[in-house]
């Protein structure tokens, strides 16, 4: 079904593999667009609780391939506006998906690369993965991304990283808020995948996705009484849903609710 990137569902675990290694899982039309179509699908199916983004190879991701670039040169404003429009559609459907988000990265990611990095809820990676936000040098900017990269660094590092374009090393990206987590080697890299995925799926699926939702209502605004209200009427609904209800009896009744596999 797809030419650049590989699926699979396993356990509740739905993982989008960039698979042109020989290009560093760069960008182009064809990679963003299957990225987009596989992410949508893994938002709406129930069988897919947790979804992780990984690569092969030996890069994360270059960010935009060179080919695609060459061929964007030549094109209208129109058609490079429809590209643009492809790429933050992507990202937006990674960032807003209802599924907690894993990046798991392996190798340096560049560019567009970073910007997948930070649509994730959460970013591991191999100690010796290198970090850039390049477009500058190419006489470009990181405009698309750049909603989702500063979420995740703010603005501050963003002012440095993206003027500069220069090289930054994981810990450096875990300094700044870019990773969650750096492990020795990519043995350690699916440990600590395997942990943070066991912690997630012991959490009410629709309490994720709600909380997802709770975040992005109250991420940088003051505390207003309309705030206040918001989060009131959330917690108010939540705990009265079918699964609210579940989860409150199940820790009373000192028993796993029934969304955790009973064994």
């Amino acid at each position: 079904m797809y030419n650049n990137i590989v699926t699979e569902t396993d356990l509740g675990v739905g993982i989008i593999t960039l698979n042109r290694p020989e290009r560093h899982n760069a960008f182009d039309d064809a990679l963003i667009a299957e990225l987009s179509t596989s992410i949508e699908q893994m938002a709406a199916d129930p069988a897919v609780r947790v979804l992780v983004i990984s690569s092969s190879g030996k890069s994360f991701c270059a960010g935009a391939d060179l080919n695609w670039m060459k061929r964007a040169a030549a094109y209208s404003a129109e058609e490079n506006l429809r590209d643009s429009r492809a790429l933050a559609e992507m990202l937006r459907r990674l960032a807003q998906c209802p599924k907690p988000t894993i990046a798991r990265i392996q190798g340096p990611a560049y560019g567009g690369g970073v910007g997948l990095i930070a649509c994730c809820d959460v970013a591991i990676s191999t100690f010796d993965a290198q970090f850039a936000l390049t477009e500058v040098r190419l006489g470009i900017i990181p405009a698309v991304i750049s909603p989702h990269v500063i979420a995740a660094i703010g603005e501050r590092y963003a002012r440095r990283y993206m003027l500069t374009a220069e090289r930054f090393s994981a810990a450096e990206a875990y300094r700044i808020g870019l990773l969650h987590e750096m492990v020795t080697d990519e043995a350690a890299l699916d440990e600590a995948l395997g942990e943070i995925v066991d912690a997630l799926l012991g959490n009410g699926p629709e309490a994720l996705a709600e909380c997802k939702k709770l975040i992005s209502a109250v991420a940088w605004k003051p505390l207003s009484l309309a705030v206040i209200e918001d989060t009131a009427q959330r917690i108010t609904r939540v705990r009265a849903s079918e699964e609210g209800r579940e989860g409150m009896t199940a820790f009373l009744e000192k028993r796993k609710p029934n969304w955790i596999a009973q064994g």
